[in-house]
């Protein structure tokens, strides 16, 4: 890919406002231009993401320079950043500083990063933060056709103001921030939440005109009285990161109905760039429930356990996706980011689902042990590591449910203090988590939890 991702062609149309201060696509392409011109050749550059227009000018100014970013949370656990920074060996470090965003080098004695693949634009964590260090890489035209792809299934346009809701390391939020870009929209940059007074003022100030949010978010404007909300310039609310709950789908896309607006509920993951499948705005309340249909430019098949193409509706098997949006493969240390294309445009999705006999789908269970935790994917396995390693004196199993992870561990002292240590650690709400002590971990002959055996 020579061209750049995002033209920025717009002149002097509003690309950001940022708490309020408005930014022209022709300042934000001078901006980012003057960001890749400080990186004299392609190099991997890690950006501490937040929803601000320093940390959109470092992402916009790697992906149009071939310079690659990996997205990483602005408060990341410093345990973990090191860990990447051992991992990866970054050239450059895009972070926040005493006067805004600082570029900075690595120390001098951190061996040189390794060699990039020449189609490798972009780098993402897979599982929240849990302290993997599996990466998905993305490619240019990876990230190119799933834009393209959003664009025209929601038909957005020069007219949108998309507000931030989500973080920026994460794809869904990063598949927003993407979309709005290359239809010469408006971005509406905040590190507000929906559930901040000050989001709302900020939302109406600005005629924003779509928001996105995770089942979570959707859980919490239904306790803040959403519905009772005067908001004349919102057009669309999507959804993804996770099944919403099939009784709070059709909430909203009741309230979509009688007030005229547009709920999109949508399903994909990173290692497909973002998007896989949506569920047209107009049929949001007679297939309540459904993730819907595939996107444009990919194809969706069912297969069985034996590998076998399932046909008939109301059948369940693994998800199979194929698509030019389909990521290149994981990275797990530097040297995987020489490596080229290991997937050939198909995903195994690891998530099982049922087709109706019109084409839709609906996703009824997950083949390997991950959880959504307010649309973080979280590994039930990489958590229990993650205890056991601070806690050796103790054993623990992970299960639970998307939003509620239940955490069972072997010492009643602990109860608390694992919980506060997890929270932590993933930066996520105790809220997510239900503590339940158990005298023994059950375990089969050989040593392996049986996880069929913990208590709902």
């Amino acid at each position: 890919m020579d061209e750049p991702l995002f033209t920025l062609a717009f002149d002097g149309t509003a690309a950001v406002t940022d708490n309020g201060v408005s930014v022209s696509y022709t300042e934000l392409k001078m901006r980012t231009d003057g960001f890749a011109a400080r990186i004299p050749e392609r190099a991997l550059v890690f950006i501490l993401a937040s929803n601000t227009l320093d940390s959109l000018v470092g992402y916009v100014g790697c992906l149009n320079h071939r310079i690659v970013p990996l997205m990483l949370p602005a408060n990341i656990d410093k345990e973990l950043f090191d860990r990447f920074v051992s991992l990866y060996h970054p050239d450059f470090i895009w972070q926040p500083g005493s006067s805004g965003y600082e570029l900075t080098a690595p120390r001098p004695q951190s061996p040189v990063s390794s060699p990039l693949y020449p189609e490798l634009a972009l780098l993402l964590t897979t599982s929240g933060s849990t302290g993997s260090p599996k990466l998905v890489r993305q490619s240019y035209t990876n990230i190119r056709a799933n834009t393209e792809s959003i664009v025209e299934y929601l038909n957005l346009d020069s007219t949108e103001r998309a507000i931030t809701t989500l973080p920026m390391n994460y794809t869904y939020g990063l598949s927003i921030i993407n979309t709005h870009l290359f239809a010469g929209a408006t971005l509406l940059l905040t590190d507000r939440t929906l559930m901040q007074r000050d989001f709302w003022n900020f939302f109406n100030a600005q005629n924003a005109t779509s928001f996105g949010g995770v089942p979570y978010t959707y859980e919490m404007l239904d306790k803040l009285m959403f519905f009772r909300r005067k908001l004349p310039s919102l057009r669309t609310m999507t959804q993804a990161g996770g099944k919403l709950l099939p009784a709070l789908h059709r909430k909203f896309a009741e309230y979509a109905q009688r007030e005229g607006k547009n709920f999109v509920v949508m399903y994909g993951q990173a290692e497909a760039t973002a998007r896989m499948a949506y569920l047209p705005p107009e049929r949001a309340l007679d297939k309540v429930g459904a993730m819907g249909i595939v996107i444009p430019g990919g194809t969706f098949t069912l297969v069985d356990a034996d590998g076998q193409v399932i046909t008939k509706p109301g059948i369940t098997g693994e998800l199979v996706y194929e698509g030019a949006n389909v990521t290149l493969g994981y990275a797990e240390k530097g040297g995987d980011l020489a490596k080229g294309d290991e997937r050939g445009g198909k995903l195994l999705t690891g998530d099982m689902a049922q087709m109706d006999d019109e084409g839709f789908f609906t996703i009824v269970g997950r083949k390997k042990r991950f959880l959504k935790i307010f649309g973080n994917r979280v590994n039930l396995d990489e958590t229990e590591r993650l205890i056991k390693g601070h806690f050796p004196d103790l054993d623990c199993a992970c299960g639970g449910v998307d939003d509620k992870m239940a955490i069972y561990i072997t010492d009643e002292a602990k109860l608390k203090e694992v919980q506060v240590f997890v929270a932590a650690k993933t930066h996520l709400n105790f809220s997510a988590f239900r503590m339940v002590y158990l005298p023994q971990i059950p375990k089969n002959a050989s040593g392996k939890t049986l996880y069929a055996e913990l208590p709902g």
